[in-house]
């Protein structure tokens, strides 16, 4: 039975004032009273709201500086009671208390306290709530009778349930209960990994203790990898961006699960750029990437990387998409899955909306904010699912100069080579190992991804280049562990080559390079991405 509750008493208790005197007038324009806090009844009050002090109607001031206000009996009572139980009421009525149908209060700050830099212990501690969680507990325990909101984004539909039903129904307060066990499991995550991460001497930890990531649902999708897996978009709660969570759909069918994931991964390869650049990805893999002076002219040099594979790809840019750009998107014969970028220009939308075959289909996705190198590592970790438990890691950073290694060859590479070294270096992060890259200048002209032997890589990739890997110079994500990798290159026409080193046979690939007349840069650091 979908019972509705009417208000007639409210306490509000909140920290974010946003919305609230829009809530505030509405509620009272109902014949609802209001009961206040602090600042909360000061910023009603001064909107020309009748508003009763809490420690008026509860007899006892706020001490201890406000950190005890609404931890009293008349308050907790009257959220508890059961309406249909005659004991519960006959107890208010001995007590004078007056029921509260409705609980309105969001908690301190604390996530937003302890991220501002320079933030002091002593300040993240006072920003732990204890009345505000007491209250929405309570509420939410007894959602048979109260209603209980604590976020601004629930004002709306609260106000359209008060007008299309004269309460709040069964169902409208069963959801609004688990809101609230949510956000409180997410506020006592915060605060005990914030304790942890403080934790004073030698165990003070960057990986918490018990790790319980709390993520809100954004979207069910059609499915997951395959048809018959079910699948959710979930995002990170404050999360700063730019990232898929922040980003805009501008136009286009419902994005998968498999869209997702390659428009992730074009987007942490484009942004390593400073140029202009372009990528386009398929299976999670990069098929095409291109620096150049002109956005139109990196993605048509992304695009001829590999045209083949490009049919169906996932495109990341990092500048506006401009007409010139679009037009080449839409020449005949070309067909794009999604694209991502920081904006686009009104003419751009206008041709990719209406001119190519797969209009109706593409997903434009804005950023609505630039992109580049400049633009800081995520926070948090990067996670990933095992059977049974969870990995968590740093997000694998890009050096700031990926050619800036150690020239341990005769030959030193030559100041094109080590900028085509330094493209292919980032390219190659964004590969499955084990990857090899193949670039020419700084354009992508073969890959190879996800295979077992390094060996298999270099020569998938030199395969995919073509008469282009001649004169093109390869990076490597790790060391080889044998010669034959760099022979297959040298034999392909590979120059020069870029890769960590750290292998015992390091000797034997330098060796194959002399021999060959190529250079090689270890950068002493890998970039495995399985």
């Amino acid at each position: 039975m979908n019972a509705v509750v009417p208000v007639r008493r409210a306490l509000l208790s909140v920290s974010d004032k946003a919305g609230l005197i829009e809530l505030g007038r509405a509620l009272a324009a109902r014949g609802v009273h209001l009961l206040a806090s602090g600042g909360t009844r000061t910023a009603l009050v001064a909107a020309g709201l009748d508003v009763t002090e809490v420690s008026a109607y509860t007899g006892q001031p706020e001490i201890l500086g406000g950190r005890v206000k609404t931890l009293h009996p008349k308050l907790h009572g009257g959220i508890l009671a059961r309406r249909d139980v005659p004991e519960d009421l006959a107890a208010l009525q001995a007590q004078g208390i007056e029921p509260i149908d409705l609980v309105v209060v969001n908690l301190y700050p604390f996530e937003a306290t302890v991220a501002r830099a320079g933030v002091t212990f002593e300040e993240a501690v006072e920003n732990i709530d204890i009345g505000g969680p007491s209250l929405i507990r309570g509420a939410a325990k007894n959602h048979a009778h109260v209603a209980v909101v604590v976020d601004p984004a629930q004002y709306p539909e609260l106000l359209s349930q008060l007008e299309a039903h004269g309460g709040t129904t069964a169902d409208f307060r069963r959801t609004l209960a688990s809101a609230v066990f949510e956000r409180t499991a997410q506020y006592d995550r915060m605060i005990a990994d914030y304790l942890a991460r403080t934790e004073p001497g030698e165990t003070n930890e960057v990986f918490p203790r018990v790790f319980a990531p709390a993520f809100e649902r954004r979207q069910v999708l059609r499915y997951g990898e395959n048809p018959h897996q079910r699948a959710a978009f979930y995002v990170e709660p404050g999360t700063k961006g730019p990232n898929l969570a922040t980003a805009q759909v501008l136009h286009g069918k419902e994005l998968s699960y498999n869209n997702l994931l390659d428009l992730d991964s074009a987007l942490r390869l484009i942004r390593l750029f400073a140029e202009p650049a372009a990528t386009i990805l398929k299976h999670n893999n990069p098929c095409g990437a291109a620096v150049a002076e002109s956005l139109d002219q990196a993605f048509e040099l992304a695009y001829e990387g590999d045209p083949v594979s490009a049919f169906g790809g996932i495109v990341g840019l990092n500048r506006t998409l401009d007409r010139a750009t679009a037009e080449r998107l839409c020449v005949p014969g070309r067909f794009i899955e999604a694209i991502i970028a920081p904006g686009y220009e009104p003419d751009a939308v206008a041709l990719l909306t209406t001119k190519p075959t797969w209009r109706n289909s593409v997903r434009l996705l804005a950023l609505n904010a630039p992109i580049g190198p400049e633009i800081p590592a995520p926070g948090g970790f990067d996670l990933r699912r095992l059977e049974g438990g969870l990995l968590a890691q740093d997000w694998d950073a890009m050096e700031a100069e990926p050619a800036a290694g150690e020239a341990v060859t005769r030959r030193a590479p030559t100041s094109d080579e080590r900028a085509a070294l330094g493209f292919a270096w980032r390219v190659c992060q964004a590969v499955k190992s084990n990857a090899i890259v193949l670039a020419k200048g700084r354009q992508l002209v073969g890959v190879g991804a996800g295979q077992m032997s390094r060996l298999d890589s270099v020569r998938i990739a030199v395969s995919k280049a073509g008469g282009r890997a001649q004169g093109a110079v390869l990076a490597s994500d790790a060391f080889f562990p044998f010669r034959d990798g760099p022979d297959a290159a040298a034999a392909a026409g590979v120059t020069a080559l870029i890769q960590p080193g750290g292998s015992k046979r390091d000797d034997d690939t330098l060796k194959s390079c002399d021999e060959h007349g190529m250079a090689m840069i270890l950068t002493g650091r890998r970039h495995f991405r399985h």
